[in-house]
């Protein structure tokens, strides 16, 4: 991958010319602002999830995050070229209120396109919420695990992962197939997506090939929270070009996580060795830490088991 500092080229340099792809040079995940629900979990007894409007903070928190956004696209230092941006939007109404305010920060000459995408709106809770059944359910979720547990009426994790690689599938076709309206020789193209705290986490999940049980010890973002995937000189994308290790281990990221956002950020000797992208978590499966309490079960005792 290289990254030109006299144009705004970003093509990976790994694969024959005819098949060079224009990549995005960064791709930053927001959560929505403050919520009435997060305030108060009764409003989702008194009208649907999707229809949730933010509050007064929430309304700043969004314009204080499109800001800081122009400020990240805008930083001199980092090109000397002009830069555009896309949105994909949750068809949820915070999330929608969210891109709003943000865009108040954005001059229109920089904004490419807009699109609703209903594969990364909220977790599906059911239909109506009555509070206190919901905080019993959700205590219920977090013994069962976040990711396998669904709500009655609703999804799981697992069944938001499902639509997330979905997305993720037509968002690698947008930019293979060179849907985004944006001439790559003289702009960088960033992508940001308005979402929620679960998809987001799913998303970077899906993206980095994570486990399950890295997963679950993820932080949700707070309210405008974002984070920002950008390429690294290795020519993968990172959380690590853009966030520092302390960030990252304030959103719940093993040291080995960290360790292989660096490797993205910075290349590694072992980087494009297939069986190492393919077993990057290996030793999750085979050598179970110290501390823990699971017995290794051999194959033929397994079969006893089931």
């Amino acid at each position: 991958m290289a990254d030109s500092n006299n144009n705004c080229t970003t093509i990976t340099a790994d694969i024959p010319v005819e098949h060079k792809r224009w990549l995005p040079k960064r791709i930053i995940l927001i959560r929505h602002g403050e919520s009435t629900g997060n305030k108060d979990e009764n409003a989702y007894g008194n009208s649907s999830d999707h229809s949730i409007p933010l509050t007064p903070l929430g309304i700043e928190q969004a314009k204080k995050a499109g800001t800081q956004i122009m400020e990240v696209l805008d930083n001199k230092s980092s090109s000397n070229c002009d830069w555009k941006v896309y949105f994909y939007v949750s068809p949820y109404e915070r999330t929608r209120s969210t891109l709003r305010e943000m865009g108040r920060a954005f001059p229109k000459s920089k904004v490419i396109g807009v699109k609703e995408e209903c594969r990364v709106r909220e977790q599906d809770f059911g239909n109506f919420q009555d509070a206190q059944k919901m905080k019993q359910l959700k205590e219920t979720r977090n013994k069962f695990g976040r990711f396998f547990y669904r709500f009655p009426e609703g999804e799981s994790g697992a069944d938001v992962y499902d639509r997330v690689s979905n997305f993720l599938e037509s968002l690698w076709r947008d930019i293979d197939m060179k849907r985004l309206p944006n001439n790559p020789e003289d702009n960088d193209l960033n992508i940001v997506i308005v979402s929620h705290g679960l998809a987001i986490r799913i998303f970077l999940m899906r993206w980095f090939k994570w486990t399950v049980e890295q997963f679950e010890s993820l932080k949700s973002p707070k309210n405008c929270e974002f984070r920002v995937m950008q390429l690294g000189s290795s020519g993968e994308y990172s959380l690590a070009v853009h966030h520092d290790e302390e960030k990252l281990k304030a959103w719940g990221l093993s040291p080995e996580m960290i360790e292989d956002q660096k490797n993205r950020a910075l290349g590694h000797e072992m980087r494009g060795k297939e069986h190492i992208e393919e077993c990057l978590w290996f030793d999750a499966f085979f050598y179970p830490s110290e501390d823990s309490s699971e017995e290794i079960i051999s194959v033929e005792d397994e079969g006893k088991t089931m």
